[in-house]
């Protein structure tokens, strides 16, 4: 509702040189906000946004009327305002594909401004910069003295006298404010996003739970009836063999019980194979074991039998996880015998 905020930003941003003013602007509002930036800033008068470029004979800035973006509703039809819930999803959904748009091409360097607007838009904002924003890019809110903040016919301080009536009909000089912009420093989580919500359309609360699941303490999920895992905001599958495996080690980490030591050369550990067995039936089923699995451990699991199934295993999680397989890969601890575990506290481990 205050179009004001786009020629104020641009002034304070040109007191930092010329190198801070954008190539291109982007506004994104409500219909009745398009249409006041519209009226304010586009028009043959008063046209303030090139009024602006002229007064301090500035180098042309591309923005037109294709540049207003229009928060959108269920129905596709424009938001004339933010009043319930679901609105406010949705203009959180669309304020940051519209960052994750412009931080996804390289040479881009962004810069979002917080100003005007209802206070959940600019948080919205300010947390999509923080979800998407890489090193270059960068968040401020620009700020007004008293009286021209609350004043409609000021929209920058001009260099010249401008004389303009406040709210209080008083009159004022426009070339007499004061307009300062307030860089505002934000934690940058695209690191922990998964690569998909970098290049696609995701929407605000996932690219949040996502971020917090990569970020947050470790949390493994294991659902052995579809024979997936859960894990650092991924969910994928893995082959019985495997996940047999991490169940095994996963049930004593919730158990809290130590590590497992790998079988001696030419020594098989009966207790081992049952145990692991047990929980390769858990997926497979009684009857879903061709024999194989039975036959290959008859004598106990040997070294080259556990050592392969934890190499499988993490090769596995890394695949799917990457970097973020970390803390969820089987470790071994200690001198000779070396014990194996997850490094998991006890209740990150679920059952679905």
């Amino acid at each position: 509702m205050t179009p004001q905020v786009v020629t104020e930003t641009l002034f304070a941003l040109m007191l930092e040189g010329l190198d801070s003013l954008p190539h291109e602007l982007h506004l994104l509002t409500t219909s009745e906000g398009a249409e006041r930036a519209r009226l304010a800033l586009l028009s043959e008068h008063p046209g303030w946004f090139q009024r602006f470029l002229d007064d301090y004979k500035l180098p042309p800035i591309d923005f037109d009327a294709e540049h207003i973006h229009v928060l959108r509703g269920a129905d596709g039809q424009a938001m004339a305002d933010i009043r319930s819930a679901a609105d406010n999803a949705l203009a959180a959904d669309q304020v940051s594909e519209l960052v994750r748009q412009f931080t996804a091409r390289a040479q881009n360097q962004l810069h979002v401004s917080m100003a005007g607007g209802r206070k959940t838009l600019g948080f919205f904002a300010g947390y999509a910069i923080s979800l998407w924003g890489r090193e270059v890019d960068r968040l401020s809110h620009v700020l007004v003295s008293e009286p021209f903040e609350s004043t409609w016919d000021f929209f920058y301080p001009t260099p010249y006298e401008r004389i303009v009536s406040t709210r209080n009909n008083t009159l004022v000089d426009c070339a007499k404010a004061e307009v300062t912009l307030a860089d505002i420093p934000f934690v940058r989580l695209r690191h922990g996003l998964p690569g998909a919500m970098l290049e696609d359309p995701s929407g605000y609360v996932q690219a949040v739970a996502a971020a917090q699941a990569r970020l947050g303490p470790p949390r493994l999920r294991l659902d052995m009836a579809s024979r997936t895992v859960e894990a650092a905001g991924r969910r994928f599958a893995l082959a019985p063999a495997d996940l047999a495996f991490l169940a095994w080690l996963a049930r004593r980490c919730a158990a809290g019980q130590v590590g497992l030591t790998c079988p001696k050369e030419g020594a098989p550990l009966a207790e081992h194979a049952a145990d692991y067995l047990v929980e390769y039936r858990r997926i497979r089923g009684v009857l879903g074991d061709d024999g194989r699995s039975t036959a290959r451990y008859r004598d106990g699991m040997s070294k080259g039998d556990f050592l392969e199934r934890r190499s499988k295993l993490n090769r596995a999680m890394r695949r799917a996880m990457g970097a973020a397989a970390a803390p969820y890969l089987v470790v071994g601890e200690g001198r000779a015998p070396m014990h194996y575990r997850l490094k998991l506290h006890a209740t990150s481990v679920s059952w679905a």
